[in-house]
C-alpha cells in the first residue's frame, strides 16, 4: 500500500498541530514545514504559554525549520497551515522565501490579503486545502470562549 504524500495528508498534520493549540487553551492553528515529502518543523500557537503575540503557529514553524536546515531560507519548502497567515505571518514568511503556502481556512478579517500584505513572488500558494475542518475547530474554540465568559 502506497501512502500519498499529497496537500490533504500535510494539512491533516497541521491540524493535528492545532488539536494541540486547542487543548492548550490556545487558538487552534497549527502549522508544519515540509521538504521533499519530509515534516522538517511541527508548531502550532503558543501566544497564551508564552504571552508573547508573536508566537504564532507560523513564526515558531519558520524558526524550527530554519534551525534544522541551518539556514534562514526556507527554499524548496512548503509550509502547511490551518488558517490564512496574519500580516507579521506573511511578512516572515516572505523573507524566508518559502516557495510555497497552503493554508485551510481563508481569514477575511485578519488574513495577508485582506491587509494587503505581499507575500514573495516566488511563492506559490494555495487556500481551501481542509477548509471546513479548520473552520470548524476555530468556530468550536470561540463558541466555548463565548460560553466561559
Amino acid at each position: 500500500m502506497d501512502l500519498l504524500f499529497d496537500d490533504t495528508y500535510y494539512m491533516k498534520k497541521a491540524l493535528q498541530e492545532a488539536e494541540m493549540a486547542y487543548e492548550k487553551g490556545e487558538v487552534p492553528i497549527g502549522a508544519i514545514v515540509v521538504i521533499h515529502d519530509r515534516i522538517i518543523a511541527r508548531a502550532h500557537n503558543l501566544t497564551e504559554q508564552l504571552n508573547d503575540v508573536t508566537a504564532h503557529a507560523e513564526m515558531q514553524a519558520i524558526t524550527a525549520a530554519a534551525n534544522f536546515l541551518g539556514g534562514k531560507y526556507l527554499q524548496d519548502c512548503t509550509m502547511y497551515i490551518t488558517l490564512e497567515p496574519c500580516q507579521m505571518c506573511a511578512g516572515a514568511l516572505y523573507w524566508s522565501q518559502i516557495s510555497k503556502i497552503v493554508y485551510a481556512a481563508g481569514d477575511s478579517q485578519r488574513g495577508y490579503k485582506a491587509m494587503g500584505t505581499k507575500l514573495h513572488p516566488k511563492t506559490k500558494i494555495l487556500g481551501g486545502v481542509l477548509e471546513k475542518e479548520a473552520s470548524d475547530l476555530l468556530k468550536r474554540f470561540f463558541v466555548e470562549r463565548r460560553n466561559l465568559n
